[in-house]
């Protein structure tokens, strides 16, 4: 990143942070978590142990960071190195984004940026400009990316509290800042579990390993009687619900699934997995020791703010996770596609100048699409 382009960063978040404090809160159990941060064109500084808002606000004021970072486990020692920090226990925390949902709208908004000479197109195999197949993809997310991450938001808070006994108030959404949406469960039953037992979860979570007996079918002396009731907990109810959708079809679809062979069962099972299975990343909740962006602060990769959804079928990240201000810049913009904040629609930009608010010249910039002329 230019030095223009980072001295803009710095200042336009300097200012957010001096405005915004409000929206900045040291989590619970502060003095046991860990800390980490980074500044623009530099690494992660971690294992830093902060006691209360006003040491968390100093942190922000005196080093101007790009991202924060806070962890969701608890530590007995969260300054000293990992495997000294003594773990107690960690929140259970998901990540849902839109890269990972396999939108078709994608290809409308998402860009390559070419590693080599920085030629910026909509071609994802090469550069168009000098041939380079090393490229990176940069999306610019729309409305509907947003509404179906909140589709599998919804899906599971559902399944956390009907089949997990998870109490709905202790589960707590926010936007990620860029792409999606971050997911706390606190105060459960599953505080205190490894690893292992959070993959196990996840599996059950997504759908993953199912197998058909589960359902009823066998591959030899299948019987009726074993399929499902709509009225069950658990997947068996999920599953019931999704493929005979009312108890009169009930005996007609088991009938139907009972002439086709067991791999027909099968990849019915594949078929309907994406939707009654939630699409969230598995690395993220299985990882006791994750440093996870902290809310209120600022996400580089878009200048938006991480921040906590009250009603999550109402929020618009677009506009109220807009928080720098509107003063007019001037950049150069290469941005082949156009996006909307603040009810405002930028670009195309053809590399080219452009005077736009602070808070999409930040959008830009933070997504490599733009310079400060």
């Amino acid at each position: 990143m230019q030095q223009e382009d980072t001295k803009f960063l710095e200042d336009s978040f300097k200012q957010y942070y001096f405005e915004h404090f409000d929206l900045i809160k040291a989590p619970d159990h502060t003095h046991e978590r860990e800390f980490g941060f980074q500044k623009f064109n530099s690494g992660m500084i971690r294992h830093i142990s902060i006691k209360d808002d006003k040491e968390l606000h100093l942190l922000f004021m005196q080093n101007v960071p790009s991202d924060v970072y806070c962890s969701n486990a608890r530590y007995s020692f969260p300054n000293l190195p990992m495997n000294e920090k003594d773990w107690k226990e960690a929140d259970l925390i998901f990540d849902i984004d839109a890269k990972d949902l396999n939108l078709s709208c994608r290809q409308n908004h998402t860009v390559s940026i070419c590693n080599e000479c920085r030629n910026v197109s909509t071609n994802f195999e090469k550069c168009l400009k000098c041939n380079s197949t090393q490229i990176q993809k940069k999306s610019l997310p729309c409305k509907n990316c947003i509404d179906s991450t909140k589709i599998e938001v919804s899906k599971l808070s559902e399944i956390l509290v009907k089949d997990l006994a998870v109490s709905q108030e202790n589960i707590h959404v926010y936007f990620s800042g860029n792409e999606g949406f971050h997911i706390y469960v606190y105060d459960s039953q599953f505080q205190q579990v490894g690893s292992r037992e959070r993959s196990e979860l996840v599996d059950y979570i997504m759908f993953n390993g199912i197998i058909p007996e589960t359902l009823g079918m066998r591959k030899f002396k299948p019987n009726r009687n074993l399929f499902p009731n709509l009225d069950e907990k658990g997947w068996r109810g999920r599953f019931a619900k999704e493929i005979f959708g009312s108890k009169s079809k009930r005996s007609k679809i088991v009938s139907e699934l009972l002439t086709n062979d067991y791999s027909s069962f099968q990849k019915t099972l594949d078929d309907i997995s994406t939707k009654i299975g939630v699409k969230v990343d598995p690395n993220v909740t299985m990882d006791i020791h994750r440093i996870f962006r902290l809310p209120g602060s600022i996400n580089s990769k878009s200048g938006l703010t991480k921040l906590y959804c009250r009603d999550l079928t109402k929020f618009d990240p677009f506009t109220e996770a807009v928080f720098l201000n509107d003063e007019s810049v001037e950049v150069v913009a290469n941005c082949p596609t156009e996006f909307r904040l603040k009810n405002k629609k930028f670009g195309p930009f053809a590399n080219e100048k452009a005077t736009v608010p602070t808070y999409a010249a930040a959008y830009m910039i933070c997504k490599n699409l733009s310079t400060i002329a």
